[in-house]
């Protein structure tokens, strides 16, 4: 399974049930666990579980094994594994809290800061 199709096809999933803030994380380098965080945003708790379910099916159409799903009882945030890619979708109220994005940036190295 190629991982940039398996990555186009997630974003994909999640736009065709029209999520919200799509990112895409290249943690390449920076985690030993997966090359890329997928993380969207849904409207309600029933529109994450269908954005999830979503991701789900259509990566399972292409071949992909999801290693697991978790979090869909409470539904404000549902992470789905695919191993080089992890999905999570999230109420806003989640995502705000847990900042990802802020969390898993690249941080500048020094040649960069000195570079003024």
């Amino acid at each position: 399974m190629d991982v940039e199709q398996l990555k186009t096809t997630i974003l994909n999933a999640l736009e065709e049930r029209k999520g919200r803030d799509i990112v895409t994380i290249d943690v390449r380098g920076i985690s030993g666990v997966t090359d890329y965080m997928v993380v969207c945003s849904g409207t309600s708790s029933r529109h994450v579980k269908s954005l999830a379910d979503n991701v789900w099916v259509e990566a399972k159409k292409l071949g992909a094994t999801p290693i697991g799903m978790e979090g869909q009882r409470s539904s404000d945030w549902v992470l789905v594994d695919f191993g080089d890619v992890v999905v999570h979708v999230m109420l806003p109220e989640a995502r705000e809290f847990y900042d990802l994005e802020r969390l898993w940036q690249v941080p500048a190295s020094n040649d960069d800061q000195n570079e003024d």
